[in-house]
């Protein structure tokens, strides 16, 4: 059976990314008491229903402060050997605020705080230890409904108990790092293909970009030492346990460079072998 823990900051997703739980197949509870998490988990392996072999849950701060119970759940299922994986929704505190403001909804600890900026930074603090044990992790600051669908698909439609999955990540340094990155990769010094009035308007999924960009030594030179010390990191995350691993590469505008070696280091994670998925964050902005 697989069974994800979806939960997170309120207004980073969650409701979104259970509908995509839904889409691939998952049977999806929405805010379930912390408390009853290992008791529905125990009810579910019971189940003889096909459809109750793949669940998801989403349970949050709605719960109220009740946190430690969810861990209590945890350990106890962590104790009888049972694996599910936590799914943790994360996002900006001015994405949340911006978000909260357009919906004209009001934060679920808005009554502890006196504005809902405070409401969002309470809601951080109380949700850390959540976060340190997740097993993925994905910032929505920057993402669309459609690219957080992608996310989402690309983790789960799979077997999730196989192990470690790369996401091998693109991306632009103008927009921001990408908060939930384990390895960045900064490739903003090499040949830019930007200067080049021909190549400007495409990116690194065309092959003109492709080809000026990997034409060069230093590139070469670059994606060689990069992949070997990604090959040389990764038995080291496997036998920590860990389940996700992000790889970021970022160029200036996350078009040109940036898409180019996420390609290289995604062809040749699947050429491995390696459990992986490619996603370019900031591909298609101007």
């Amino acid at each position: 059976m697989e069974f994800i823990i979806i939960t997170g900051l309120s207004g980073a997703g969650k409701s979104v990314a259970m509908k995509n739980m839904e889409d691939i197949g998952y049977y999806c509870v929405d805010n379930i008491p912390p408390m009853l998490v290992s008791t529905f988990y125990e009810l579910c392996e019971k189940s003889s229903d096909e459809h109750m072999k793949k669940i998801a849950v989403v349970t949050d701060i709605r719960a109220g402060d009740v946190f430690d119970d969810l861990f209590a759940s945890l350990d106890k299922l962590k104790a009888a050997n049972k694996k599910y994986k936590i799914l943790f929704l994360d996002a900006r505190d001015d994405v949340l605020l911006r978000r909260f403001k357009e919906t004209r909804r009001k934060h679920p600890l808005s009554e502890n705080s006196a504005s809902t900026e405070g409401a969002v930074l309470l809601e951080r603090e109380l949700l850390m230890p959540v976060k340190a044990r997740a097993d993925y992790v994905i910032d929505t600051s920057l993402l669309s409904t459609t690219q957080l669908k992608e996310r989402i698909t690309a983790l789960f439609l799979g077997n999730v108990t196989l192990g470690l999955t790369v996401t091998c990540m693109s991306f632009g340094f103008k927009y921001g790092l990408p908060a939930e990155a384990d390895l960045v990769f900064d490739v903003r010094c090499l040949p830019n293909p930007f200067y080049i009035p021909d190549l400007k308007p495409h990116t690194g999924l065309d092959a003109c970009v492709y080809d000026y960009v990997m034409q060069f030594e230093q590139s070469q030179g670059y994606a060689e030492r990069m992949l070997g010390l990604v090959d040389f990191s990764l038995p080291l995350y496997r036998s920590e346990g860990k389940s996700q691993l992000v790889i970021a590469v970022g160029c200036t505008g996350g078009k040109h460079r940036s898409v180019t070696l996420t390609r290289v280091l995604y062809q040749h994670l699947l050429d491995d072998g390696q459990r992986t998925i490619v996603h370019h964050r900031d591909i298609n902005k101007t």
